[in-house]
């Protein structure tokens, strides 16, 4: 064994061993602390709240501005200038020629003297910012507590590799006034949340309060997303919401509706369905796809399992609350999400005629289904009260369009409880009453009739199923059990308790 350790080849192979150790853990330790600084780093550069720079008055929270180059302060002075009024506007009207002539003098002018706040400005928010202002829009307030980051720049309306790590809202201002330098931007370095609602979407200052416009939503997180819509509801504040533009390739399936009708877009399902809990069941035009996922197209990833392997998860998000995921994004989405969002602004205030496709003739299938709500509850009726048919006429439901597409694309997710097949959709009571269901109310000619129906009465089938299970179930002998198994009937007892729920806020 001695003369093993002393012979000079056995003891250089041991030092090459050792010194490739020592080397790798050096290694390993220097990517561990480089790791470390950028997150330390990259938490210390999103400033906290307070914090303000003289040099932007309006920014609630700001990173560290880069050095200005000649182009940049030639154009900030430029923008302080056409601010101020030391423009002239027939260069600004020459630059918006092709606007005027489409819009007319009396449209562009109700543009120029709009408020826009836009809400969220990466990939859709920058897109429609950029829109606005080369519009003609003088007046745009950005909210957004994020930074430009190297994954930004396959979507981002202006950013360079020199605006990476600066805040979007900053980043915008610097590139646009480069554009449309008598642009006035208000530019809040925060996230949206309900408490700071008020000033956030408050009037401009030094005009008189002048209330926003209007609102354009792109944010993308569901929480945030809810609160804006929620609020702007509440206070009547015109606002367009954009849905979700990430995994969607077909630019030709982006179109405008009401949040109640959109479809086929997770982030639209998952808002609408947090709006109809408050009580907000349509009124709010959104922006989303309708283009179906399929095998082969791109999909919401998990975070990969090595990424969990390499600690908390946390130190990957920029906020403690935001789920890190990966979301795949075709980097021309976001800008068509964000141009039909300008576009639908830019029109509306301008009072331009729009004349948008409806989304699939729904509000004719929901009123169908309502239809065979109604002639159910007819048939239930009688069954009680023998066979008269007098005692229906005028007979009401206390349900709505807006309930059934609820019930249909919410609750039950747009498919039969029991066989999950997603065509010929009807609603139909699901248990069999033990009583008469007709409510009366007054007398003779003031008599008010309706059935006692509730929304968790009632159950998401196919034409097919819900005919078999009116006959034998309804007005027959059959109980639930001698149908359906017993999977089936927990499946719809859980939709019954969404159902309550949506009904203590409608």
């Amino acid at each position: 064994m001695s003369s093993l350790t002393s012979n000079p080849k056995v003891q250089l192979a041991a030092t090459a061993v050792v010194s490739a150790a020592v080397a790798a853990g050096a290694i390993l330790t220097y990517q561990r602390l480089q790791e470390g600084d950028r997150v330390s780093r990259l938490k210390q550069s999103i400033p906290q709240p307070g914090d303000t720079d003289p040099a932007l008055q309006s920014v609630t929270r700001t990173g560290t501005l880069p050095q200005p180059d000649p182009e940049d302060l030639h154009n900030q002075a430029l923008a302080q200038r056409a601010q101020t009024g030391d423009f002239d506007d027939e260069l600004i009207l020459e630059q918006l020629a092709r606007n005027r002539v489409f819009l007319s003098d009396a449209g562009l002018q109700k543009l120029r003297d709009a408020f826009v706040v836009v809400i969220g400005c990466g990939g859709v928010g920058s897109h429609a910012c950029a829109a606005l202002a080369r519009s003609g829009v003088q007046r745009i307030r950005l909210v957004d507590f994020d930074q430009v980051t190297l994954s930004s720049l396959n979507r981002h309306a202006v950013a360079t590799l020199a605006d990476v790590g600066l805040s979007k809202v900053q980043c915008l201002q610097r590139r646009l006034v480069a554009v449309a330098p008598w642009v006035r931007f208000d530019l809040r370095v925060q996230k949206f949340e309900r408490g700071v609602a008020g000033g956030v979407l408050g009037g401009w200052e030094g005009e008189g309060g002048k209330r926003p416009d209007f609102v354009i939503d792109a944010i993308d997180n569901i929480e945030s997303k809810v609160e804006l819509l929620k609020y702007c509801y509440d206070e009547g504040l015109p606002v367009i919401s954009a849905m979700g533009a990430g995994t969607k390739s077909d630019p030709t399936r982006v179109m405008v509706g009401d949040i109640g009708a959109s479809f086929e877009d997770g982030l639209s399902r998952a808002t609408r369905r947090r709006l109809k809990l408050q009580g907000v069941t349509s009124g709010i035009p959104v922006v989303y796809s309708t283009e179906k996922m399929g095998e082969g197209k791109a999909a919401l990833l998990p975070l990969a399992e090595e990424e969990f392997q390499k600690g908390s998860v946390g130190d990957l998000g920029v906020l403690a609350d935001f789920r890190v995921r990966i979301l795949p994004v075709l980097g021309t989405m976001p800008a068509v999400f964000g141009y039909v969002a300008a576009n639908h602004v830019i029109l509306k205030i301008t009072g331009y005629p729009m004349d948008y496709q409806p989304a699939k003739a729904r509000d004719k299938m929901y009123e169908a289904i309502l239809a065979y709500v109604q002639a159910s509850e007819e048939k239930v009726v009688r069954m009680f009260e023998g066979g008269r048919v007098d005692v229906c006429i005028g007979l009401k439901v206390p349900i709505t369009p807006g309930d059934v597409a609820f019930l249909v694309e919410e609750a039950y997710r747009g498919r039969s409880a029991v066989t999950g097949i997603p065509t010929k959709l009807m609603l139909i009571r699901w248990k069999k009453p033990q009583k008469t269901t007709l409510v009366r109310i007054g007398e003779g000619k003031d008599e008010q009739k309706s059935a006692d129906l509730k929304l968790r009465d009632l159950v998401c089938l196919t034409k097919e199923e819900a005919v078999r299970h009116q006959k034998e179930v309804l007005l027959g002998d059959k109980s639930l059990e001698d149908l359906y198994s017993q999977e089936v009937i927990e499946l719809v007892e859980a939709r019954q308790k969404e159902a309550e729920a949506y009904e203590r806020h409608r």
